[in-house]
């Protein structure tokens, strides 16, 4: 079993926030698999036990488990590690999709056990699981000024921000990239 799971923050008060692009992929990646096996039915359940939005979808080729944690980024790695366990899952069958202050607003990174330099829910899934051998699809979504450091947001502020329009329409194309590029990878 492959789990896809994506960082983001619980409630509407974060929705089209940078920092939920890991709940905005996975929901994309939901949309994308309604379409291609004619599935309307498939829809997330909240699951108390797992402290997780959670859909299981099988075909002919594998299963895979969308997750959006509802523990907040910080404490991601919990309701990870419960998932794992219970279903006895490898974890280098984990992917965690996440937002990248590292990487440009229009770029990505699939990588094996490397990740950005500061991200509290990427730590959080490390620390539970004792281990950084799993996938990072790293979603950049850094777009401050570059030039005048002494007036640009901080990060911690920044990634709780909103998309503006025009990044969105950015964000929206790395997205379709990266799902057909995980789609191929997770569903063999």
């Amino acid at each position: 079993m492959k789990l896809v799971v994506g960082l983001g923050n619980p409630g509407e008060k974060y929705e089209n926030s940078r920092h939920n692009v890991g709940f905005m992929m996975v929901d994309r990646i939901m949309q994308n698999l309604k379409c291609k096996m004619k599935n309307y039915n498939l829809k997330f359940k909240t699951s108390k036990k797992f402290q997780a939005k959670i859909s299981q979808i099988t075909n002919h080729k594998s299963q895979i488990l969308l997750v959006k944690p509802q523990t907040f980024m910080n404490e991601s790695g919990v309701a990870v590690k419960k998932i794992i366990t219970n279903h006895k899952s490898q974890i280098t069958n984990l992917y965690v999709v996440h937002d990248d202050l590292d990487i440009p607003l229009g770029e990505y990174k699939i990588q094996f056990g490397k990740g950005p330099k500061n991200h509290n829910g990427v730590l959080s899934v490390e620390k539970e699981l004792g281990t950084k051998d799993f996938w990072r699809v790293r979603i950049g979504i850094e777009n401050r000024a570059l030039e005048d450091k002494s007036f640009r947001v901080l990060g911690e502020d920044y990634v709780l921000q909103k998309f503006t329009k025009e990044e969105r329409e950015i964000l929206d194309r790395v997205i379709e990239k990266v799902i057909r590029k995980l789609l191929f990878t997770v569903i063999q």
